[in-house]
This record gives C-alpha cells, sequence and structure tokens, in this order.
C-alpha cells in the first residue's frame, strides 16, 4: 500500500486539505490487480477466455482518518472495482465507487456510525466462514447468492453491500461486536434496471481462541425489478435472510460454515409475480476448509448446496483452491470448480450463462494477483 502523510508531505496536501492540521489526518491509496485464464465446460460447450477477479476482485481505492481527539475519528473509503482485461468498469458502469463511498465517525469506546454505500452486516457475518472469501467472480457461495432463476426472480437476494445506508458497529467487546444499518431504497440501471426498498440488517460476530461465529438478519422491503421478455415489471417481493456462520481452527485447518435460507412474502393475488410463480423461498448451505499448507501455501475447499423450496430446483457446486504466495504482495493461484443443476435451476459463476436448466459446468483457471 501507499501511504500519504500530511506532514511529510507538506505545504501540497495541506492545500488540497484546506489546512488540516500536520499529523492528524492520512490518506492510503490502495488496490489488487488479478487476472486469469479459464477453462470452462458450459453443458458440453467449451471455451477458454481471459477473465479479472479471479482470486480477489481487482480495485483501487482510497481510505482515511483524522483524529479529532478524545479517541474520535473521522473516516471514510471510497473504492471502485474493474476489469484488468479491457480497464472497464466492474459490474455497473455508471458507477465509480462501486464497491465502497462512505464517511463516518468512530470512537474508541463507543463505535462507529457510517453513512453511504457500504459492507453490509450480514457480509461481515459470512466472510470469514466462506473458503474463497465470497469473491464475486469464482466463489462458489457468490455464484449461489447471486443466481438468478426462473422459480426465484421475484425472491430479493442479500447483494453483500448496501447503498443510501446508515451503520452502527460497536466496539470490540472481548471478541464480541454488534452491527446495525438502515439503507433507503435504492435505484440501479445495471446489470438490469431494479428498484430495491428499504433494509434492516443486524448482526452479530464472536471470535476468540480459534472460534469464530456470527448471525444476521435481514430485513428488504418489496421492489421492482424490468427483466427483457416479461410483458410488465416484475414485482421484487419483501423479503427475509436468516444467516448463520461458524468457523473453528484446529492447527493448520480452519473449518468453516454458513447457513442462509431466504424466505419470500407471498406476491399479491392477480400479480406477475403470482401468475409466473416467481417466489418461491431458498436456502444456501456451504460447508468447507482452509489450509495453510506451508507458509506460502493455503489450500481451500468448499461445498455449496442451493435448494428452492416448492420446486425441485436445486444446484450442488464443489471447488478447490490452491494460492501460493512468492512475495508479500504477489501470488499465483488455481481454482478447479464443479456445478450441477436439477430442475430449472441455472446457477453459474458470475458472467457465465448457463446452456440450459439442469446442465452442468467445470471451471479451471489459473491467474496472479498483485497487492499494492
Amino acid at each position: 500500500m501507499r501511504f500519504i502523510n500530511h506532514g511529510v508531505c507538506g505545504a501540497t496536501l495541506i492545500l488540497a486539505a484546506g489546512g488540516a492540521a500536520a499529523a492528524e489526518s492520512s490518506v492510503t491509496l490502495y488496490g489488487i490487480v488479478d487476472a486469469n485464464i479459464q477453462y470452462l465446460d458450459n453443458g458440453g460447450v467449451h471455451s477458454y477466455a481471459a477473465k479479472s477477479g479471479g482470486s480477489s476482485g481487482s480495485l483501487f481505492g482510497l481510505k482515511g482518518t483524522e483524529d479529532l481527539g478524545g479517541g474520535l475519528k473521522a473516516q471514510f473509503n471510497v473504492e471502485t472495482g474493474f476489469n484488468v482485461n479491457n480497464g472497464g468498469l466492474f459490474v455497473d458502469t455508471s458507477a465509480l465507487f462501486y464497491r465502497q463511498a462512505w464517511v463516518g465517525l468512530s470512537d474508541d469506546k463507543y463505535g462507529s456510525v457510517t453513512m453511504g454505500r457500504q459492507y453490509e452486516p450480514s457480509f461481515r457475518v459470512i466472510y470469514p466462514s466462506d473458503p474463497f472469501r465470497a469473491n464475486e467472480m469464482l466463489s462458489p457461495f457468490s455464484a449461489n447468492v447471486l443466481a438468478v432463476g426462473r422459480n426465484t426472480l421475484s425472491t430479493q437476494y442479500d447483494s453483500g453491500r448496501a447503498s443510501n445506508s446508515i451503520m452502527y458497529q460497536s466496539p470490540n467487546l472481548k471478541g464480541l461486536q454488534f452491527y446495525g444499518m438502515y439503507a433507503f431504497a435504492a435505484t440501479v440501471s445495471q446489470p438490469v434496471p431494479a428498484t430495491t426498498g428499504n433494509m434492516l440488517n443486524v448482526a452479530a460476530t464472536y471470535s476468540g481462541y480459534g472460534f469464530y461465529a456470527g448471525l444476521a438478519y435481514v430485513n428488504q422491503h418489496p421492489g421492482q425489478v424490468t427483466i427483457a421478455g416479461l410483458p410488465a415489471s416484475l414485482s421484487l417481493l419483501g423479503t427475509e435472510h436468516f444467516i448463520g456462520a461458524l468457523a473453528y481452527r484446529i492447527g493448520i485447518v480452519n473449518f468453516q460454515f454458513n447457513y442462509s435460507y431466504n424466505r419470500a412474502q407471498d406476491p399479491a393475488p392477480g400479480s406477475l409475480a403470482a401468475h409466473l410463480g416467481t417466489g418461491h423461498s431458498l436456502s444456501i448451505a456451504e460447508l468447507g476448509a482452509t489450509i495453510q499448507a506451508t507458509p506460502a501455501d493455503v489450500i481451500a475447499i468448499a461445498g455449496v448446496q442451493r435448494s428452492v423450496r416448492g420446486v425441485h430446483d436445486n444446484t450442488s457446486s464443489i471447488e478447490v483452491g490452491v494460492d501460493h504466495s512468492i512475495s508479500k504482495r504477489t501470488s499465483l493461484y488455481m481454482r478447479a470448480g464443479y456445478m450441477k443443476n436439477n430442475g430449472a435451476a441455472t446457477v453459474s459463476w458470475p458472467g457465465v450463462t448457463v446452456t440450459a436448466p439442469g446442465t452442468k459446468q467445470i471451471l479451471a483457471t489459473v491467474g496472479v494477483t498483485h497487492r499494492f
């Protein structure tokens, strides 16, 4: 990471900061550049492609703090994702800071309050329990969360980040932390035009003695989404998410597990969602492990099962990965994964379209990651 301190850079940054007191504030530029080559067997159709973000999403950001005295600090973080292969923005080309954009205050005794686009409490619960760290491109857990299926089009998924949000995070209380977020309605144009309702997201985590546990509850209010081919906008039903996560380290092995149940409200009688049957509830369960095989080598393995209630849609996924550090900032990695859809399920790794419902996918990729 590149570190910039007002006291070191002198007049230039003092002018830029409006005369902020020296040595009381700092700004850090940081980022990740990740590229890989991917092989995919998609229902018998074979392909090779250059991809970005296989081990960790390619990103850069700025974060900073200002010491206000008495244990109180001002903080901010703006962070964007990009595709290293073409230089374009990641996921939403209309949003400069798609990943994070928030500002707030923190206190050593009372915790922090932040506002903007930020990671949700539920994401903080899941993250330590996923061997592939909820990566948006190659984590099988993320693939199952973000899956677009005909029978769950109206069931909202928990994306991990929320715009227009305000969040409280408690201080660390001997390993225990509490989080509370409320996000106001938001409208996006990509990847599809959609408006989401207000959201409540609360969580608690505990870490200590090699053990981790987390619980989260999310209540998403109704919204709407526009999907090509449908005669009208489709209702996004009010959806509750119940999430639990565990991890326990024994020697070099960290065993990990998480479970989430996403319960959608019944659609209004006569609505498009009711007519098409797009509001089924679903569950996602993941079991895996992270192994520190050597000081330079990490092995990750995860199995995920996604089950849609009321129909016979389910998906089984498994993935194995190896990361080899060649320096403190650079690593080589490999991923190999398999997915099998049943019923009308069309789960795939993000950015991949399933050839037909009920098909399988086999993926293998090798890449390099550099952090700065």
